[in-house]
């Protein structure tokens, strides 16, 4: 499979200009220079991936959207990231991480915050 780096290019530029955000601003959310950030805007630089990911962070997005345009649930992404974690975790592992998502629940309860999302 081969990666279209001026695709990836222009919905990095797209999905920021949809944050309202200007080069600057994101090369500061991002921790990367803002001519770096047109670089790679303008097909100039490949980023690597840990720098995909400081730009996903940065726009709130996942790395499918960057890279394939397909805008997935963040919500989504994340639950299927930690059921994946969990089955490499052994039987009494997952126990204890049912134990403190219990513990997190009831807290959160206690907080009267019972239909937020927690952060």
């Amino acid at each position: 499979m081969n990666i279209d780096y001026t695709a990836v290019g222009k919905r990095i530029a797209q999905i920021r200009k949809n944050c309202s955000m200007t080069q600057e601003q994101l090369a500061e959310k991002s921790d990367l220079s803002n001519i770096y950030i047109s670089h790679i805007e303008n097909s100039r630089s490949i980023p690597s991936l840990e720098t995909l990911m400081k730009l996903c962070s940065a726009l709130d997005v996942t790395p499918d959207e960057i890279l394939l345009g397909t805008k997935q649930d963040m919500e989504n992404y994340l639950q299927s990231d930690i059921q994946n974690k969990l089955l490499l975790c052994t039987p009494k592992e997952r126990r204890l991480v049912n134990g403190f998502i219990d513990l997190l629940l009831r807290e959160h309860e206690k907080n009267g915050k019972k239909d937020a999302v927690p952060e």
